[in-house]
């Protein structure tokens, strides 16, 4: 049975956007932590191009629409306000918040997978798929390709458009690097293999790489949890449900775990 304040006093980064930080820290805050809240990704929708023009004109023509973030959906939503009579496709979409913020724009999502992870999501969305089936992926400039070229693969055809760029502002940079430096976090928390790059960015930037050795690293998903062990990371945390609670959870099992 946990404590009642297992994380007390604890110094916990939280590397989401203000949007997206509440519900993380409210959680980190209730089992007795400090969130520290500096967002390791930020994003901005791309300039509007022919690329990109040409795939919202040709909406009606695909079968399936393909949403991997509740960030593709809001960006790809705001692109599409100038066109509300839109006939949209078939949606399928990775994450419980992806789904959620889908849901939010008056749209039911007609498939989800069991799992978050895009290795599930192909296996499971592959039947459904008929051979030829035109397939539109709207992305940020750093997404995987798997979804695409597995697809492809099975028949599909497939069109990946980007439709916004992720990037770590300046001034969290600095923030990030001073908290490292004068040890001020205690557990570092990861959602996604692009804020693992741009937290050790940072990290090789300044040569903080001894400040790392005795954090503790909870992180979403075996993609993330990969890309931290290719930078030399130990990982402590990384639970089978990829959600923000399940990880503080795995994260206070393993802190009770080296307490007894």
């Amino acid at each position: 049975m946990l404590k009642q304040k297992p994380l007390l006093d604890k110094k916990v980064l939280v590397p989401r956007g203000k949007d997206q930080a509440k519900s993380f820290s409210q959680l980190v805050e209730r089992f007795g932590g400090i969130p520290v809240e500096i967002p390791l990704l930020a994003f901005r929708p791309i300039e509007k191009n022919q690329r990109l023009q040409d795939c919202l004109q040709a909406l009606d023509t695909y079968d399936w629409l393909i949403f991997t973030s509740n960030v593709t959906v809001e960006t790809f939503f705001s692109f599409l306000k100038n066109d509300a009579g839109s006939v949209l496709p078939k949606i399928a979409v990775i994450g419980k918040r992806t789904e959620e913020v889908l849901k939010e724009k008056g749209v039911q999502a007609d498939f989800v997978p069991s799992t978050y992870v895009a290795e599930a999501f192909v296996e499971e969305l592959l039947p459904i798929i008929e051979s030829g089936s035109k397939v539109l992926i709207p992305k940020g400039n750093l997404a995987r390709e798997y979804i695409a070229t597995a697809l492809t693969e099975a028949g599909a055809q497939v069109d990946e458009v980007v439709i916004y760029e992720t990037y770590l502002p300046v001034e969290n940079r600095l923030k990030l690097a001073q908290m490292i430096a004068e040890r001020q976090l205690d557990i570092l928390t990861f959602t996604s293999p692009s804020t693992v790059d741009h937290f050790m960015e940072v990290v090789k930037e300044h040569g903080l790489d001894e400040q790392l050795s005795n954090l503790i690293i909870g992180c979403i998903g075996p993609v993330t949890e990969k890309k931290l062990i290719e930078y030399g990371l130990t990982v402590h945390a990384s639970p089978k449900e990829y959600t923000v609670n399940e990880m503080i959870k795995s994260t206070i099992a393993y802190l009770e775990m080296e307490e007894s």
